[in-house]
């Protein structure tokens, strides 16, 4: 259980602290550099956020999977897998709106459109970060209780 928990956590970890590096050191240092050039910072940014759909797929996948069996394993205190698990589930379908709705806009966006949905995506990345974030706390708190 215990090799398990660590997996579980590693995962949550990995996913909460690369949000995390992207939104607050990333996204703010791509704005400085490219300053006015709209442009090339969106196109560095297609480049960076390229190819990462299904690896964030599958780290939701394996954190709900390790969650699941964990609470097989020991259901007590289910109220509060549940909640992380409903925390996950709404960050997952975020995750899912920016993935497959939102990165097609942006990426065929006209320039009058895209201030719009650098900001929407900001908006979409905290509220992600805050639900996995607090799922997290959630997986820490259990454990003492």
């Amino acid at each position: 259980m215990a090799v398990l928990a660590i997996v579980h956590a590693g995962l949550a970890a990995a996913w909460v602290g690369g949000m995390a590096y992207s939104l607050f050191v990333v996204q703010p240092k791509l704005k400085r550099y490219f300053g006015a050039d709209g442009d090339a910072r969106e196109q560095l940014t297609a480049v960076i956020a390229s190819g990462n759909r299904w690896k964030v797929v599958g780290l939701i996948g394996a954190i709900a999977l390790t969650g699941v069996v964990m609470l097989v394993i020991d259901h007590d205190d289910w109220w509060i897998h549940a909640v992380k698990g409903l925390l996950l589930l709404i960050a997952s379908g975020i995750f899912w709106y920016v993935s497959w709705r939102h990165w097609p806009q942006r990426v065929f966006a006209t320039a009058a459109e895209l201030p719009a949905l650098q900001r929407r995506l900001i908006v979409l990345a905290t509220t992600m970060l805050g639900l996995a974030g607090s799922a997290f706390a959630l997986g820490v708190l259990a454990v003492h209780l």
